[in-house]
């Protein structure tokens, strides 16, 4: 179940199955809190879309201080909607702290950083090993869904980290449901092979239209790699539905903001 919470003026959701995870702040961002106006109202984190940037700003500035973290501790990619994943060491971190780095998901084991990830329907997982101390987010629309990358996301874990399936923890936010998300052929071509093909699509009465679970088509392949069920939160919050806290690139018709997704490994615990 996911709790929807609030810092200062941030209201976020979160797993709330993740507080007896003292050493994990997890936040999926509302668009409640911050100074944004009109389509971008009130918390859009992302000036690519058409947002003054000192509004942009201000909202990470709102957000930075509701957690009690610093701006700099914010890790941003630049989201490209393929596959590529960041892992994050101490050459990486110096190379990309001045410039986001063209990825759609991040890995690091670095106590108090904040691995961020930008999504308006898309969907966001953030991830922790509470034994290796390993912390992740990723962006998945259709295309990093049909590349793979969440399946390929928890196999870095893997391999990368020697983590162990059982030890990985995943919580799937907040994006646009089945219920709003209607494809083409096109979506459903690029999944052709993929195990979760058949459950996450569902035909529509117009010939070539589709209604497509993303949540669930990323969900199965996190299963696939042998992360328990028990381990893989989820929410069914649609943004299209819910556009009165979330805001949806589908549901508005492109001219919206961006909302913020995050998750920090806590500094001062074990990891």
């Amino acid at each position: 179940m996911f709790e929807l919470r609030k810092r200062g003026t941030v209201e976020y959701f979160t797993p709330a199955a993740w507080d007896v995870f003292p050493y994990v702040t997890a936040a999926f961002c509302t668009r409640r809190g911050g100074v944004s106006t009109g389509p971008y109202a009130r918390l859009n984190m992302s000036g690519r879309e058409g947002e003054a940037e000192v509004n942009v700003n201000s909202n990470w500035e709102v957000v930075a201080a509701a957690f009690g973290l610093a701006r700099r501790h914010f890790f941003r990619i630049h989201q490209v909607h393929g596959d590529g994943i960041l892992v994050i060491d101490d050459e990486a971190f110096r190379t990309f702290t001045s410039r986001p780095p063209a990825y759609d998901a991040v890995i690091a084991a670095r106590p108090g950083l904040a691995l961020c990830i930008l999504t308006a329907d898309c969907v966001p997982l953030l991830m922790f090993d509470g034994k290796k101390g390993v912390i992740a987010a990723v962006h998945a629309g259709w295309r990093g869904t049909a590349l793979g990358i969440a399946r390929r996301a928890a196999t870095l874990f893997k391999e990368r980290f020697q983590s162990r399936p059982a030890d990985i923890q995943v919580a799937i936010g907040p994006a646009i449901g089945p219920c709003c998300y209607e494809v083409d052929d096109v979506v459903h071509a690029a999944m052709a092979g993929h195990p979760e093909q058949d459950a996450a699509f569902a035909p529509r009465r117009t010939a070539g239209k589709w209604r497509f679970d993303l949540r669930l088509a990323n969900r199965r392949q996190l299963e696939e790699t042998g992360i328990p069920v028990e381990n893989i939160q989820e929410t069914d919050l649609c943004t299209s539905c819910r556009r009165e806290i979330f805001f949806s690139h589908r549901g508005e018709a492109g001219k919206t903001g961006r909302l913020l997704n995050f998750v920090v490994w806590n500094e001062g615990h074990p990891g």
